[in-house]
């Protein structure tokens, strides 16, 4: 069993930044893409950022400059440094990851950004 947990999310001011962890748990020997996704009321989910094992970043245009996906395989953990927050990042972020040719989700976390 895997799971996704994320941490980090809150309620912060238009400017201000945060940053998201998820930590990949379970029977984990490798793990290929993880990424970060969004979902904001009354709208789909969206890709954020994504970063494959290899390398390499990829970025939605919209947070392009402004958000940072990083990883560490040590600690199956991707991580999202959002800055420059603006009030249209608000919504539920969604961790996910490819392990094992499966994917998987966590459970969302909630980013506000109050204008």
């Amino acid at each position: 069993q895997v799971q996704l947990v994320e941490s980090g999310g809150g309620l912060v001011q238009a400017g201000g930044s945060l940053r998201l962890s998820c930590a990949a748990s379970g029977n984990i020997f490798s793990i290929n893409a993880m990424g970060w996704y969004r979902q904001a009321p009354g709208k789909q989910r969206e890709l954020v950022a994504t970063i494959p094992s290899g390398g390499g970043t990829n970025y939605a245009d919209s947070v392009k400059g402004r958000f940072t996906i990083s990883r560490d395989n040590a600690k199956n953990t991707v991580y999202l440094q959002m800055n420059s927050l603006k009030p249209e990042d608000t919504a539920v972020y969604y961790c996910n990851a490819l392990i094992h040719s499966s994917r998987y989700w966590g459970q969302g976390i909630q980013v506000t950004v109050s204008s």
